[in-house]
């Protein structure tokens, strides 16, 4: 079984059991159950394919929050030649890593 979902601005195939890393949500916490309703495509057991226009009515997602974090920092440099000028900045982008339980 197989589904493309779209979360955080980002479409992402999944399937039962996978372990995603995604946009933070704001209320999650570790440990809870999340659900996803915008699914746009969904491939069952007998291989057969519905497709939303453009999300489908009556499916849902539901995953387990693993982790909450923050991704490794990457460094924005600028720098203009001959202007003496130059602007170091650090960013880390939040995450939440879940793991797939059920479509339905």
């Amino acid at each position: 079984m197989l589904a493309v979902i779209e979360t955080g601005g980002k479409q992402y195939l999944i399937s039962p059991l996978q372990t995603l890393k995604i946009e933070k949500i704001k209320n999650a916490k570790e440990g809870e159950d999340i659900t996803f309703d915008k699914v746009l495509l969904l491939v069952d057991d007998n291989n057969k394919v519905l497709i939303g226009k453009p999300y489908l009515e009556g499916i849902k997602v539901t995953a387990q929050v693993k982790k909450i974090g923050k991704s490794k920092k990457v460094i924005v440099f600028r720098y203009h030649s001959k202007t003496r000028y130059k602007k170091k900045k650090g960013h880390r982008q939040p995450y939440l890593q879940a793991t797939i339980k059920n479509i339905a």
